[in-house]
Parts: structure tokens; C-alpha cells; sequence
């Protein structure tokens, strides 16, 4: 069973509720969506065909509990449920970062799901599969990346006719090229919505790294 990989590297988790952790990241390739913000447009395509074993064995590498599948979309990728149930079992603790347009309720439940869903400025909107709302597990969370005002009334009333907050945390993150964070701390608490604000850590760190 194999999975077409763009990389696999060490680092701290940037946002989440694993936010700070050293965690290991398997970074999946393909993405069936093409959101204004994407910062990972190099995992779209190529990357390398991996066994399932031989990613479980280079995770092994890194003194971490932590392991962190994302892409891309990881679940583009039907062995990505393979590769996650065999993370678990191992005794990691996995997150997947999911972009919301593919169906999560095969995943394994000892997953902890990072649940996007994209806002209408990311112009992915349509695609999200809200059907994954039902399987949302108190422990899971969803995120919201919002990159104007218009955004952020969308996304909280969103969050308010669906009592999202009672299910899960919801995260709030500015995009990071669009929206001034400082902005929409203000509106968060301007509103009192009972949402998390978020900053991407990796990229406060490494920001020259990353070219920003």
C-alpha cells in the first residue's frame, strides 16, 4: 500500500491544539482545491510514491509523540486512512489537517481532525462538504481562515446557526497576506463570539524562511 508523498520533516506544530508541540509532519501530494491563500501550491503535484511502512519508519526518526498528515488534501488519497491507522497504532498521536471537502467520517477515531472550512473569499467555498459536521468529535476541531471583513460575518454567523462551539474549539486565523490579525482580534472582541483566535506560529518563527 502506497501513498505519493511531497515531504516529511520535523518541526513545531504551528496552530491547533497542538500548537508549540515538536511534531513530525507527512506532508501528502494532490490537492482538489485551489484556495486564494494556499501557501503549499508545491504539494500539488510530483512527489515521491512511499510505502506505508516505510513512512511509519521514517516518523521513527524523530523523538516525537506527536505526528501531523497533511498535504494538500491527505485524504485525496484513499491509503491515507491506512497510514493514519497505522500511525495510531504505533502509539503517535496523529492529526490530520483536512482542507473539507472530502468525507471524515471513515477516519479513525483516535484522530484528532483539523476540520477547515473554507470562508467565501478563498473561493473554495462550494466545495465544502458539510455532511463532516456530523462527524465532528468534541475532541476535533474546526478553523476558519478569514481574509477580509466579509469573511469573518460569514464565518460567525456560520458558527452561530450551527452552535459549532458547543461541538467543538473553532478557530479563527487571519490570512496571513490579506487581514491584519490585529483586525480580527477586534472584531472577535468587539462581537464576544466564542471562538480562538489564531496565529500561525511557523510562520511568526521562520517567517524569512518562508518568505514572508
Amino acid at each position: 500500500m502506497s501513498l505519493r508523498i511531497t515531504e516529511i520533516f520535523f518541526s513545531l506544530q504551528g496552530e491547533s491544539n497542538t500548537v508549540g508541540y515538536p511534531t513530525a509532519f507527512v506532508r501528502l501530494t494532490g490537492c482538489p482545491m485551489r484556495c486564494s491563500y494556499c501557501d503549499t501550491a508545491y504539494a500539488f503535484h510530483g512527489g515521491s510514491k512511499y510505502e506505508v511502512s516505510d513512512i511509519v519508519q521514517e516518523v521513527g526518526k524523530y523523538n516525537t509523540r506527536h505526528v501531523t498528515v497533511t498535504g494538500g488534501e491527505p485524504l485525496a488519497q484513499s491509503e491515507c486512512h491506512t497510514l493514519m491507522k497505522a500511525l495510531c497504532d504505533e502509539g503517535y498521536q496523529v492529526s490530520l489537517e483536512t482542507g473539507g471537502a472530502m468525507p471524515i467520517e471513515n477516519v479513525d477515531p483516535r484522530v484528532y481532525v483539523v476540520l477547515d472550512i473554507k470562508t467565501p473569499a478563498s473561493n473554495e467555498e462550494p466545495k465544502n462538504h458539510y455532511p463532516n459536521l456530523a462527524h465532528i468529535k468534541p475532541s476535533d476541531c474546526l478553523k476558519f481562515v478569514i481574509c477580509d471583513e466579509q469573511d469573518y460575518v460569514w464565518s460567525k454567523q456560520f458558527v452561530a446557526e450551527r452552535e459549532l462551539d458547543k461541538k467543538c474549539d473553532v478557530f479563527f486565523s487571519p490570512s496571513a497576506e490579506q487581514l491584519n490579525p490585529t483586525d480580527l482580534a477586534d472584531w472577535i472582541v468587539r462581537d464576544q463570539i466564542p471562538v480562538r483566535m489564531q496565529l500561525q506560529l511557523h510562520k511568526i518563527l521562520w517567517a524569512d524562511a518562508m518568505g514572508r
